[in-house]
C-alpha cells in the first residue's frame, strides 16, 4: 500500500516544436499577398464610386434634356375686337370726333415646369409706323406648364391716323393696315443653378374693313431672345 501511495512521476512534457524563422522570399511573398488584397479592395470601391458618379452624370443629363431644358415661353393674339362703334356714324369716324377702343386677346404660354416670371410692360398700336395707340402689359406670372390670358386695351387715336398722308389711299381701297408690337421680359428659374432671362417679342399685322370695321386679315410673327 505504501508503494501505491507513492506519487506517480508525471509524464515527460513533449517540446513545442520551434516556429522557424521567415526565409526573406517567404516574407516578401507574405507582403505581396497582403498588398494585392488591399489593391483588390481599392480597386472594387473606385469601381462603385465611378459608377455612382456616371450614374448621377447620365441621370443629370437626361433630366437637362428632359424635365430641366428651359423651353422658350410663347406669346399668341387669338383674336381682336373694336369697341365704340355703336351709335357712331361714319362722319364722326372720319372726323376724329370718335372714341374707338381696340381690346386684343393675347395668351401667354409657359410650357416649362417653372413658373414664366414676367415684367409690366406696354404694347403699340401703329399706322403706318405711326403709334396710334399704347395698351398697359402687367406684369403676372404664368404658371409651369399653362397658359395665361391677357386683355391688351388699346385707345386709339383716330387723329393720328386720318392725318397720315397715306389714310386717302387706304379709305379708297376700303381697308386700314394697323400693327401691334409687343414685348414681354421675364425669367424661368426651375433651379438656383437653372435659371434664364426670356424676352419673347410679338409682331402682328391686322387689316380692318373700313366698310363693317370688321378684322378680315390677322397674322403674326414671334421671336424669342435670351
Amino acid at each position: 500500500m505504501a508503494e501505491d501511495d507513492q506519487e506517480k512521476p508525471l509524464a515527460p512534457t513533449t517540446p513545442r516544436p520551434r516556429l522557424l524563422p521567415m526565409t526573406v522570399d517567404e516574407a516578401l511573398s507574405t507582403e505581396l499577398k497582403k498588398q494585392h488584397q488591399g489593391f483588390q479592395k481599392r480597386t472594387v470601391w473606385c469601381g462603385i464610386v465611378t459608377a455612382v458618379i456616371l450614374i448621377i452624370a447620365v441621370v443629370m443629363l437626361v433630366l437637362g434634356f428632359t424635365v430641366f431644358h428651359i423651353k422658350n415661353p410663347k406669346i399668341k393674339m387669338n383674336s381682336v375686337r373694336i369697341i365704340g362703334l355703336d351709335g357712331v356714324n361714319q362722319t364722326d369716324i372720319f372726323t376724329g370726333k370718335a372714341n374707338l377702343t381696340v381690346v386684343a386677346d393675347v395668351s401667354v404660354k409657359n410650357p416649362n415646369v417653372a413658373a414664366f416670371k414676367f415684367e409690366k410692360s406696354n404694347s403699340s398700336l401703329l399706322y403706318h409706323e405711326t403709334v396710334v395707340g399704347v395698351a398697359d402689359v402687367p406684369g403676372g406670372i404664368a404658371k409651369a406648364r399653362r397658359t395665361m390670358r391677357l386683355n391688351l386695351t388699346f385707345q386709339v387715336m383716330l387723329p393720328q391716323i386720318i392725318g397720315n398722308q397715306q389714310f386717302l389711299t387706304d379709305s379708297a381701297a376700303e381697308i386700314l393696315p394697323v400693327k401691334s408690337y409687343t414685348k414681354i421680359h421675364g425669367r424661368v428659374k426651375i433651379t438656383k443653378l437653372i435659371k434664364r432671362n426670356v424676352t419673347v417679342t410679338m409682331n402682328c399685322s391686322v387689316d380692318v374693313s373700313l366698310t363693317n370695321w370688321d378684322i378680315v386679315r390677322q397674322s403674326c410673327i414671334r421671336h424669342v431672345s435670351f
